[in-house]
C-alpha cells in the first residue's frame, strides 16, 4: 500500500493537514502517516513538508530531527518521490531567506524568500482568501483555474530565480509566488488544508503523481 508521510519536526499542530490528506488518500488507497521518523520517510511513496512560523525556527527543527533531513533529501532529490512543501515548507526549499536576518535554505529551488513590501496600504501578513493566477499547466493543477480561491497566511514570499518553476501567482499589491514545481517537487505558499475544494483538489492531484 502506498503511504504519504507528513513530516513532523515540531513546527505546529499537524492535525488539520493530516485530516485533509486522509480525506483524499482514502479514495486512492493511500495511507497517511504523521511522523518524525526517518524510516517512515524512506518507506513513503509521497512526502509532505508543512511549515508554520519563522523560517529559521522551522529549518532548525528540521535539522535537529534525527536523520529526517537526510532521508527527505534522498527521497526527493535522489529517488525523485513526489514531494509537497506547504507555506514555510515551501520557503525552506529556496536558497536563502531574509526573514529576521539572512538564513541559508535547502537550495532545492533557485531563489530567495523576501518580505512582502509591495504596497504600504495593504496589511502584512497577507492573510485570508485570494485568487490564484495560473501561469502554466501542470498535473497538480488539474481542475484548478485562474480565479479559484486559496487561503494564505504569510509575511514573506519566495522570489524564484527561474520563472519556469512558478505555476501560479497571487496578486497582493505585487504578483507573489503561490505555487511552484520542479520535476517531482511541488510547493504552495497557501495552505491547501484550509483552502476547501481547491486545496483538496490539489492534494488529490499530488497523491496521483
Amino acid at each position: 500500500m502506498k503511504q504519504v508521510t507528513i513530516i513532523d519536526y515540531g513546527s505546529g499542530n499537524l492535525h488539520s493537514i493530516a485530516k485533509a490528506f486522509e480525506h483524499e488518500a482514502q479514495a486512492l488507497g493511500i495511507s497517511v502517516k504523521v511522523s518524525s521518523n526517518a524510516e517512515d520517510i524512506n518507506n513513503a511513496s509521497h512526502i509532505v513538508l508543512p511549515g508554520v512560523g519563522a523560517f529559521a525556527d522551522c529549518l532548525n527543527g528540521l535539522k535537529t530531527a534525527p536523520g529526517v533531513l537526510a532521508a527527505m533529501e534522498k527521497a526527493a532529490m535522489v529517488d525523485k518521490k513526489p514531494f509537497l512543501g506547504v507555506c514555510v515548507g515551501m520557503q525552506m526549499l529556496a536558497e536563502e531567506s531574509l526573514e529576521l536576518g539572512a538564513h541559508k535554505g535547502l537550495g532545492w529551488i533557485k531563489g530567495k524568500v523576501i518580505a512582502i513590501d509591495s504596497d504600504k496600504t495593504l496589511k502584512v501578513p497577507h492573510m485570508g482568501w485570494n485568487d490564484l493566477v495560473i501561469t502554466q499547466k501542470h498535473p497538480v493543477l488539474a481542475g484548478i483555474k485562474t480565479g479559484d480561491h486559496a487561503y494564505f497566511v504569510h509575511s514573506y514570499w519566495m522570489d524564484c530565480a527561474n520563472g519556469g518553476d512558478v505555476l501560479a501567482k497571487v496578486d497582493y499589491g505585487n504578483m507573489l509566488t503561490a505555487i511552484i514545481a520542479n520535476e517531482n517537487i511541488v510547493a504552495t505558499q497557501f495552505h491547501p488544508e484550509k483552502s476547501q475544494q481547491v486545496g483538496l483538489k490539489l492534494i488529490s492531484n499530488f497523491l496521483k503523481m
